[in-house]
């Protein structure tokens, strides 16, 4: 719902943007109108990214697709980079090159525009912090990447309004286009920084980034509690979706167990994980006989080939 709201905001502002910006001829509503268009197809990126990561894994995708969601988001975040930042970056260099001139009537349609689009926006952003707070608040609703690209999205884009708010009254006032351009300029920065940062969260998740420290510690002071454990040799953890977890861990049991043994307390073990961790639906036990010492510095343990 979140999304659909944001969706159907930003295409009616950049409708309205559009039309504003060719008729008042005004760099910067341009460039509010090419950020709004880039925000409505990373609302059909986002809307993609929720239906297909929800799909059931399957023989071709034993670990399902929640993967998914990471990848349209790192699309998203392109797209804010390529449509919004680039095209606002041309328009406040082409003003400055060129120069533009706007009739009264042009500023008040501008401003009119831009007032609209700062309530719609506005809206979409409080909708989107509602979201938040019902799921819990903090950086941990934002871990999901659909839902913080749409506060990214609707937070620049109320400042991105303001921005040219403010460019368009001063050129209205001093005559003087470089305070448009000057505020297209800003919001081409504005929506460059976004992106990188959308788009550096995004390729961590993609390329297999670890659970959270403290689940991590926590899985290990579990796996230290077990008497039958001599030592934890290697831990690993990959987040496979939103909602998915995969912990491997290589294990020295305590001398003397048989294979009976070792089977009842490799189920104890993944049934305690999964137990206190919800997340953690895939769960590996490598039983190894391996001195600690010697494997604590193998490649796979000091985390020279992805070790953890």
């Amino acid at each position: 719902m979140t999304v659909l709201v944001a969706l159907a905001a930003n295409l009616v502002i950049a409708v309205a943007k559009a039309v504003g910006g060719v008729l008042a001829g005004s760099p910067a509503l341009l460039s509010e109108a090419a950020h709004s268009v880039a925000d409505s197809l990373n609302e059909v990126f986002l809307l993609a990214a929720l239906r297909r990561s929800s799909r059931p894994a399957d023989r071709q995708h034993p670990f399902g697709y929640g993967k998914e969601r990471f990848f349209w988001s790192l699309l998203a975040a392109v797209g804010i980079f390529v449509m919004g930042g680039c095209f606002s970056f041309y328009q406040g260099v082409e003003a400055l090159r060129s120069g533009t001139e706007e009739k009264f009537s042009g500023y008040v349609a501008g401003l009119i525009v831009l007032g609209v689009s700062l309530l719609a926006e506005g809206a979409s952003l409080l909708r989107a912090l509602h979201q938040v707070r019902r799921q819990g608040g903090g950086l941990g609703a934002l871990k999901d990447p659909a839902l913080r690209t749409v506060v990214a999205e609707d937070g620049t884009a109320v400042l991105g309004v303001t921005l040219a708010l403010i460019g368009m009254a001063l050129h209205m006032v001093t005559g003087q286009v470089v305070w448009e351009a000057s505020a297209s300029l800003a919001i081409g920065v504005l929506l460059v920084y976004v992106a990188y940062r959308l788009g550096r969260d995004a390729r961590d998740q993609l390329i297999g980034e670890a659970a959270d420290p403290e689940v991590s510690a926590r899985i290990q002071e579990l796996l230290h509690a077990q008497p039958e454990i001599d030592c934890v040799v290697a831990l690993f953890t990959m987040k496979m979706g939103l909602h998915s977890t995969m912990v491997a861990a290589r294990i020295d049991l305590v001398p003397g167990l048989d294979s009976e043994q070792v089977e009842e307390v490799a189920v104890r073990i993944k049934r305690s994980i999964a137990r206190m961790f919800p997340e953690t639906d895939q769960i590996f036990l490598d039983v190894t006989d391996r001195p600690a010492g010697e494997a604590r510095e193998s490649p796979a343990a000091t985390g020279e080939r992805g070790g953890a």
